[in-house]
């Protein structure tokens, strides 16, 4: 069982710290060429923050494989700044509006004297903004389409490190980092145990001694038949709308989980019977696997401050913004006066 509990990293940063993200010309000269630190992009979205001051949101020490579904993951030496998300400007406009990562070689105390850390700049730099630009593409697919690389993208060469359950170590900087609290700590814990425990009896108990089937924490259960069921609310950017119980939610889910293609989770879950605000509608979102474009082909909702938790993953810092079709949602009406 490993038991690594120190805090990982050059600065040892933790939530809530005042910090400076370094200059252009500091940032470039720890780029290979490929635009990278320990394999992770610098996207040509984050210059914009060069030499503004901001606060640590999350230590992004591990992270959940979207990729391919392969668990936990351990990142080193990374940070979220509160929120401070990718815009897309520079990968198509895409909106998934995933949350950055700084190595915290990009990144400096605001009390660091000026003319401190400057030893670890090389006096040259390997990569140009114009390469770095170039970054943003990698080679088109077999069918000659456009695709992309990012931060979201590369995510497993920059933590190929899988993270078990069992590394105690990994919540004990959850709870030093001021990542979450005990008593979130303990819930994620139990849920990930109970998870595994579930996971196990799909394996060697007859489906009748199964609890629950057997389903992991949430125990989601998609009842469509056939084709899912779709809605159009014509939602804009304002409105206010509640997240649908979960009983009405399953109804528009297939046995995998998804409604025309689109997930729902039990981290979404957790919203149900929620009110919250419209942040906007998204058509457009890199696929992380193949790096290619996907157009949504029907509605997708994005709520004001709804995003995945980690609640029930680990403590995963990711802060994954949530999708939602529109049949999830129903509008609320709000009082005149």
């Amino acid at each position: 069982m490993q038991t690594k509990v120190g805090l990982r990293g050059e600065l040892g940063l933790r939530v809530g710290e005042l910090v400076e993200v370094r200059s252009q010309a500091e940032i470039l000269a720890t780029l290979d060429e490929n635009g990278e630190l320990d394999s992770l992009p610098f996207m040509p979205e984050m210059l914009q923050f060069c030499g503004q001051q901001l606060t640590v949101g999350k230590v992004a020490h591990k992270l959940c494989d979207t990729i391919s579904r392969t668990g936990m993951h351990r990142m080193e030496n990374a940070v979220h700044l509160a929120g401070v998300r990718c815009d897309g400007s520079s990968h198509g406009g895409c909106q998934s509006s995933c949350l950055v990562y700084w190595k915290e070689a990009w990144l400096k105390r605001t009390d660091e004297p000026s003319d401190q850390g400057q030893h670890r700049t090389p006096p040259t730099s390997r990569i140009t903004l114009p390469l770095l630009h170039n970054t943003t593409r990698k080679e088109p697919g077999p069918d000659g389409e456009e695709r992309f690389s990012c931060q979201a993208t590369e995510l497993l060469r920059a933590a190929p490190e899988s993270l078990p359950l069992r590394d105690i170590g990994q919540y004990m900087v959850d709870l030093r980092s001021g990542n979450v609290g005990l008593p979130w700590l303990l819930r994620s814990v139990l849920v990930g145990i109970f998870n595994r425990l579930q996971g196990r009896s799909t394996r060697v108990l007859p489906r009748r001694l199964r609890f629950r089937g057997g389903k992991p924490w949430g125990f989601l259960a998609g009842r469509a038949v056939g084709r899912t069921p779709t809605m159009e609310l014509g939602l804009r950017a304002g409105e206010l709308v509640r997240v649908k119980s979960k009983d009405a939610i399953q109804e528009t889910l297939n046995k995998d989980l998804l409604n025309r293609g689109m997930g729902f989770d039990v981290e979404m879950s957790r919203y149900c019977g929620r009110e919250a605000r419209v942040l906007g509608r998204v058509n457009r979102v890199i696929d992380e696997k193949t790096g290619k474009m996907l157009h949504m082909k029907n509605p997708c909702i994005v709520l004001e401050d709804v995003v995945c938790e980690g609640a029930y993953n680990a403590n995963c810092p990711r802060a994954w913004v949530s999708f939602w079709r529109e049949i999830w949602l129903e509008r609320v009406e709000e009082s005149s006066t």
